[in-house]
């Protein structure tokens, strides 16, 4: 929202500003290594350290509207469209496990006729090899064994699925 004057209200100067400290409280959560590969100047990435080493809320309140501060001198978008990325990349790693593991339930509930849904959809799958994990692991689930034919189905579906 606009003043008469053409200038950004203080309201929306505000939420600009709280949206780069957000970005900066993100920027933090972040491993060192993650954090160089942004490019950041010095004084921000100290800064971001300082707000990790912080566990008084107060001094948390400072140093992230100093955070704020210093990211209102550099151009955020790369930083936001390297974060969206990096939760884009994220969520399509959290599917895919959760794919894996909705074939590996499938596979140790329905058993053969499974191996033979994954093999059709999947061309490249060891039938012989997933019919003898999986024999394993149902026999290891039905002793109540400790479930290492299943952490090797998994591996190899994780393989298999990519």
């Amino acid at each position: 929202m606009q003043t008469e004057n053409g200038r950004p209200s203080k309201s929306a100067r505000k939420r600009a500003a709280d949206a780069l400290q957000d970005l900066g409280v993100e920027l933090a959560s972040l491993p060192d290594a993650e954090i160089a590969a942004f490019e950041l100047p010095d004084t921000l990435v100290e800064a971001l350290r300082e707000f990790r080493r912080l566990t008084s809320h107060g001094a948390q309140l400072r140093q992230r509207q100093y955070i704020g501060k210093l990211m209102r001198k550099i151009d955020p978008q790369p930083v936001f469209e390297r974060l969206a990325e990096r939760r884009r990349a994220h969520d399509r790693n959290v599917r895919a496990f959760q794919r894996i593991e909705q074939w590996r339930d499938r596979l140790l509930t329905t058993g053969p006729a499974a191996v033979d849904e994954l093999a059709a959809e999947y061309p490249a799958a060891d039938r012989r090899a997933l019919l003898e994990l999986l024999a394993a692991a149902r026999r290891e689930r039905d002793a109540g064994r400790a479930p290492s034919a299943a952490r090797a189905l998994f591996l190899s579906l994780k393989q298999l699925l990519g």
